[in-house]
């Protein structure tokens, strides 16, 4: 879809950290909003996708969602995890996602930083956490809107189990995701454990913001989430 005109006052945002847990920070994705004048928002997945295939979330669920098997998964029996190495860029072919990457760290108050709202095309790494192909669950956020329309992550909703996600790494390699579910939580049961608990091996979270906007709040009221699992290096 085109991108919308913002005809309306423009409302700030940022990365909310929320808490820790499993040596995880956890935030929520709500950055730069553009009012979107009645236009629909961004395409949001279904509540529950396919069951998790071998290297989904295994860590337990503590916002109220169970995982769609109600089970834990073991880790990918087709890919080892990689040596740590900081990611430089990502691509989404089904998104036609094709963005550099910033390392994130968190700012005094212990919030999040940002990737800069005036460049709509940038993804930021949680650098505190696992590497993409370093065993445990790598973050990747990004905006779902600016101040000019939609951004990198607008269009996550979209995504489905199976779609691949490639990640170029410093030392040269390129880290190969495939993605077990893409999911919405409201921000009120959200569930921590299973976003950013440790796993045995490699992961990737994609996060944005999801759901409605709450104009009273100036919020999003939902994130949306695609789980992931390392298929292959080269």
């Amino acid at each position: 879809m085109s991108a919308p005109r913002a005809e309306a006052p423009q409302r700030p945002g940022r990365l909310k950290l929320l808490t820790f847990a499993a040596g995880a920070v956890i935030l929520g994705v709500c950055v730069i909003g553009n009012d979107l004048g009645g236009t629909p928002g961004p395409p949001q997945p279904p509540v529950a996708q396919a069951a998790p295939t071998a290297g989904s979330a295994a860590a337990p669920d503590t916002g109220g969602t169970p995982s769609p098997d109600g089970s834990a998964a073991g880790p990918s029996p087709t890919a080892k995890t990689l040596k740590s190495s900081p990611p430089y860029r990502v691509h989404i072919p089904r998104i036609k996602v094709n963005a550099p990457v910033v390392g994130l760290g968190l700012d005094a108050s212990g919030v999040l930083e940002v990737p800069p709202p005036t460049n709509s095309n940038l993804v930021g790494w949680y650098k505190g956490g696992p590497a993409p192909g370093a065993r445990g669950a790598s973050i990747l956020v990004g905006h779902v809107d600016t101040k000019s329309g939609p951004a990198v992550f607008w269009n996550l909703g979209v995504l489905r189990p199976g779609d691949e996600i490639a990640v170029d790494r410093a030392d040269g390699r390129t880290a190969t995701f495939r993605i077990d579910s893409v999911e919405v939580f409201e921000k009120t049961a959200f569930p921590n454990d299973r976003v950013y608990g440790e796993t045995s091996d490699a992961q990737l979270r994609l996060i944005t913001c999801g759901g409605v906007y709450d104009k009273q709040n100036k919020d999003y009221t939902s994130n949306v989430v695609a789980f992931a699992h390392l298929v292959s290096s080269t």
